[in-house]
Parts: C-alpha cells; structure tokens; sequence
C-alpha cells in the first residue's frame, strides 16, 4: 500500500539522518516531496534516498543561495543539467524580501530562474509532466512572468509553496492551472488561511516546511503530526475534511 499523506515540500536534506526519516516515514504511510536548495545537495540526497519508494527527490536551486552567491553561475548552468533528466524541481524561485537576500540580487535571481525553468519546459513531458516546487516571496507575478515566458506554466506542474502574494497574484497563479501547498505556519496569518479557503480543492496540497534549520535531529511522527494540525485546520476553515482530497491530488502528481 503506498503513501496516504503526503508532505510536498521537505528539507529531508537538512536532517541529520534523511534515511531513517525516510524509512520511518514509509512505516507511517507518510509520502514525501524532498526539495533541496543546491544542486550538489539534490545529487547526495538523491544517492542516499535512491531505493526510498515514498520520497520524490527535486533538484534544487534555492533563490537565497543564488542571491548571496553561494550558488554562481556554475551552479546556475549544473542545476539547469540536471532538471533536464530529472521529473522533480525545487526549491527553486525568486526572494525579493530585503529581510531574507542582499540588495540588487533580483537581476541573478531571475536569470537562474530562466535558466531553470526553460530547462523544465523543454524537456517535460506531456504524459509525465515535471513537477515544480516554488519559492516565491514578494515576487509571485515576477516569478509567474519567468515561468509564463519560458513555457513552463504550460508544459509543467507548478507548485506555489507557502503562497504570500497579493489577491491579485493568486487569482492569476489559479488562472495558470497552479498547485498550493500549504503549511501550519501560513495557516497562522489572517492572509493565509483566506487564501486557503479561497483555493480550488483540486489544486490543494500540504507541507511542513520542515525542519526550521540545518543538521536537525528529526523525526518523521513530528511531520505526521504537523500534517495532521494543518489538516484539522483546514477543515475548520474549509467547512470540510480535506485528508483524502490532498492525497489524491498528491498522488496525481507524484506517480504519474
């Protein structure tokens, strides 16, 4: 019997033991969407979690790193390589929060950005979309923009992690055919649980985000657990159980 709940969007390669998270995990019946931030992070995460049936692992291009340079254009060129070949993609995406990158970092972020997503749309393939996991923070029209300009919104499954766009924005990502996951902590915002209302139940995803840094100790029941908070929370805002609803469209995109 496979997964029946499923994380999208994971930092299994920020555990101190990724394996024994994800074997537990499969006890659990607990399906994950590992996103990684670099491409050198996708590929040892990929060899450790090779024979793990419930992790998808993405590769990944996480838009602070692009930012304060730890990723340079090298890493840039290696991580659009490796999306041609891979089903999987994410973290990527832009960060325009003064709070989070450095000042005139928008102009490398969107060129890694393009460089990613043409990749994706180029080699996707209409029986076997590639799925995108995407950071986007004040930046959600931006990043529709690149994803629209380079094919991908039409030739990919486009995930929005943790959306905090304008109204406007997630009208439009919505328009676009895009996916939500949606987490504990977005639930806590006025903004977040409205637009978790707001969000067609067939693009309705989960998360955790988790963990919150580096080098973790962690436990799959902890992720099982802040799964379960949010879709409790969900159905409170909702007016409806969404349990089965999110594992569907999960799996919809996850073994096709």
């Amino acid at each position: 019997m496979g997964p029946t709940l499923w994380d999208m969007h994971v930092h299994l390669d920020f555990m101190q033991d990724a394996r024994g998270v994800a074997t537990e995990a499969e006890r659990l019946g607990l399906g994950m969407f590992a996103v990684t931030v670099t491409p050198e992070g996708y590929e040892q995460t990929a060899r450790e979690l090779v024979d793990a049936p419930n992790v998808r692992v993405g590769v990944g291009l996480h838009p602070w790193w692009v930012a304060d340079g730890r990723c340079d254009g090298n890493a840039v060129q290696e991580a659009a390589r490796l999306v041609r070949d891979a089903r999987f993609v994410g973290e990527v995406g832009l960060d325009l929060s003064p709070s989070h990158v450095p000042d005139r970092s928008s102009d490398a972020q969107v060129r890694a950005l393009e460089a990613i997503a043409r990749a994706c749309a180029e080699t996707s393939a209409p029986q076997s979309p590639k799925v995108l996991s995407i950071h986007s923070v004040r930046a959600a029209g931006l990043t529709l923009d690149v994803l629209e300009s380079a094919g991908a919104l039409d030739s990919c499954n486009c995930i929005f992690h943790w959306f905090s766009g304008t109204s406007d924005e997630l009208h439009r990502a919505v328009r676009a055919g895009c996916w939500f996951s949606i987490n504990e902590m977005m639930l806590r915002t006025r903004r977040g649980r409205e637009y978790a209302r707001q969000l067609p139940a067939s693009r309705l995803l989960l998360e955790t985000d988790l963990p919150p840094g580096e080098d973790v100790p962690f436990a799959a029941t902890e992720i099982v657990a802040q799964l379960e908070r949010t879709l409790d929370q969900l159905a409170d805002i909702r007016g409806a159980d969404v349990s089965q609803l999110t594992c569907e469209n999960a799996l919809h995109l996850m073994t096709r």
